[in-house]
């Protein structure tokens, strides 16, 4: 943002921060960073998506700093971001390496490899359990000890998952149903280092969606399905899990082998299928599927099935639909541009409001004086 706090109040300013911490520090809970990542892994999932920096720990700092408001700690952790060195740029990461913990498809009831549900809340019966209110650290102990047995005992009796699963995709791929994957060695373009320009190229498209705030993406996604898009779609594939992160060797990189390997990462990726009538000219009137992509950081699913949808949207880019905008779009799923632009709206105008008002009554005296001459002209 390009704002700048006025000059003057310097000392109403300071009372005011410190009025701030005061409410937090009279009325918070002497929680540490461990808790807060314990108790809202999907929050902390949320703000580093947003902000785009994998650091669960700064992650829950910026909430308790920010005392819960996911659009400050992401401002936070974004400005914290832009400190940072970036020594190293990993290599490519194959996600159909991914080890997954949850993997399913909404398009077919069998696939090699199974589904895989893992831990969802889906089939859940959104039912308050109150008696979380009450659940102390021997009642949070004891269900901890029960779960771990029951799923040790599960363990034995269910055979070890692989450690990778096929594309479900591929399968259609195979019979021609569904565009084949195409190697582009293209370097992507960091939209984080980049201001946008349009036409984005289709590397600052998914950054910029990835990167979007969540309620905004699933909200433009909603829109696209209901009929303010041409996009309905069903999810091939959703699978959620830990994905490999390594680095080349900064002097002599070399093949995959020799890459160091620094860490995982938690990734949600979505293959969406659409079906398409072919071509607009009736050259070629099969239907075929086309793909939309999605792929967020930590286990935000409903944000990937919507960033699926909008990628879709934008590679058609129908001027009928707002969705399939890309400045539309790209603009205004921004968290923090959204946030700090309308925010702004509450420090002083003092000199622009001024001159509308100067306007406003400028054109209201001329106005009564124009009345006033007409009124003598009649008498």
């Amino acid at each position: 943002m390009g704002y700048v706090a006025v000059r003057g109040g310097g000392k109403a300013i300071e009372a005011s921060l410190a009025l701030l911490e005061h409410e937090r520090v009279r009325s918070s809970a002497p929680w540490g960073t461990e808790d807060i990542e314990g108790t809202f892994p999907e929050l902390i999932d949320q703000v580093m998506g947003e902000a785009s920096l994998y650091a669960p720990r700064l992650a829950a700092l910026a909430l308790k700093q920010a005392q819960g408001s996911p659009d400050e700690a992401v401002f936070l952790l974004r400005a914290f971001r832009s400190t940072l060195e970036r020594p190293y740029v990993s290599r490519p990461i194959d996600t159909g390496r991914m080890r997954a913990q949850r993997r399913v498809s909404a398009a077919f009831k069998d696939v090699p490899g199974g589904q895989l549900l893992g831990a969802t809340r889906d089939y859940s019966h959104r039912l308050l359990e109150f008696d979380l209110e009450t659940e102390g650290p021997k009642e949070l102990a004891a269900k901890r000890a029960a779960y771990e047995r029951r799923f040790a005992e599960a363990a034995r009796e269910v055979p070890e998952q692989p450690t990778e699963l096929p594309r479900v995709l591929d399968y259609l791929r195979a019979e021609g149903l569904v565009p084949p994957r195409v190697q582009d060695d293209t370097a992507p373009v960091d939209a984080t280092m980049a201001p946008l320009s349009f036409p984005a190229p289709r590397s600052v498209r998914l950054q910029t969606l990835a990167r979007g705030m969540t309620q905004a993406v699933e909200a433009l996604g909603y829109a696209a399905i209901r009929g303010f898009g041409s996009s309905h779609p069903t999810v091939g594939e959703l699978r959620a899990g830990r994905a490999a992160v390594a680095v080349d060797h900064p002097v002599s990189p070399g093949g995959e082998e020799d890459a160091y390997y620094l860490g995982s990462v938690p990734l949600t990726e979505v293959e969406s299928v659409f079906a398409s009538e072919g071509e607009a000219d009736g050259t070629d009137a099969r239907m075929t599927f086309e793909v939309g992509y999605g792929l967020v950081m930590g286990r935000a699913e409903t944000k990937a099935i919507a960033m699926s949808v909008l990628d879709h949207c934008l590679e058609h880019g129908d001027a009928r639909f707002p969705t399939e905008d890309e400045e539309f779009v790209l603009y205004h799923v921004d968290g923090v541009e959204a946030t700090g632009f309308i925010s702004h709206l509450k420090l002083p105008h003092y000199v622009t409001f001024q001159s509308k008002l100067a306007s406003a009554r400028a054109t209201a005296a001329a106005r009564d004086e124009g009345e006033e001459v007409r009124d003598a002209a009649a008498l």
